[in-house]
């Protein structure tokens, strides 16, 4: 797959996007091919491990770099290496994931630069594609069908593949858990998942990183939604139909 193809070739206006938004957000798109990056949008660095480095947006790109500003209301960037090899993610307008790599040429308070962009694959776009996000998790034994003993703990990124929590209860690789997640105002979603990975962040702090069962592509396109929502600070908000009943 070629990296032009994530690179709008003319910057849409914004009638054009709420347009393309409300067409697309209720439909799994069939291939990222389509997807495209645009100056202004969002992207969120990570590391090799998918841990949270830096979020920015898009000012300058070419078919081989990158360039991110701060995003409005942030202070400063995080001083990344040069010469790391990180991870970038977001999503387009027709709420496809976007994941590249890339190596960091220029990080400073205010710019970050990479180079030697590449494309994930197409499979890899959609399994594993993290939004660093900070939010509430309970974890429950899988026998607790009913969710009466929760463990409370924190997100650190979420995709549909999967997430990573913080954790001061101890667990074990391989072990199959529970997992509600309460996303800003969205209602708590549940997962069945396994650990698969393990390690200790800080003393007596844990980070579990956790598969979930395959999802159902309206379980994956429902998730990509919020995903993009919050990536973009969409509200999902509710309104008021003619019958009186609410409706999204």
């Amino acid at each position: 797959m070629g990296i032009f193809s994530f690179f709008s070739r003319e910057e849409d206006d914004e009638d054009e996007y709420e347009e393309e938004q409300t067409q697309e957000a209720g439909r799994q798109p069939e291939s990222a091919l389509t997807g495209e990056l645009f100056k202004g949008m969002r992207m969120d660095v990570t590391d090799k491990e998918g841990l949270p480095l830096l979020s920015g947006k898009v000012s300058e790109k070419s078919p081989d770099s990158l360039s991110l500003t701060r995003l409005p209301g942030e202070l400063s960037f995080k001083i990344v290496t040069i010469g790391a090899t990180v991870n970038i993610n977001g999503f387009d307008k027709k709420l496809i994931p976007i994941s590249l790599s890339g190596t960091v040429q220029e990080s400073s308070r205010t710019i970050f630069k990479l180079k030697n962009l590449k494309v994930e694959s197409h499979a890899e776009n959609r399994d594993n594609f993290r939004l660093p996000y900070t939010a509430p998790v309970s974890l429950f034994r899988k026998e607790d069908d009913h969710f009466r003993h929760p463990e409370e703990c924190t997100l650190i990124n979420i995709s549909t593949g999967g997430c990573c929590v913080q954790s001061e209860y101890a667990h074990i690789e391989d072990e199959v858990l529970r997992i509600r997640v309460k996303l800003d105002d969205y209602a708590p979603q549940n997962f069945l998942g396994q650990i698969v990975r393990c390690s200790e962040h800080a003393p007596g702090q844990f980070w579990y990183g956790i598969l979930f069962a395959q999802l159902t592509e309206q379980e994956t396109a429902a998730l990509n939604k919020t995903l993009y929502n919050l990536q973009m600070g969409i509200k999902d908000t509710l309104m008021r139909d003619e019958t009186g009943y609410w409706r999204r």
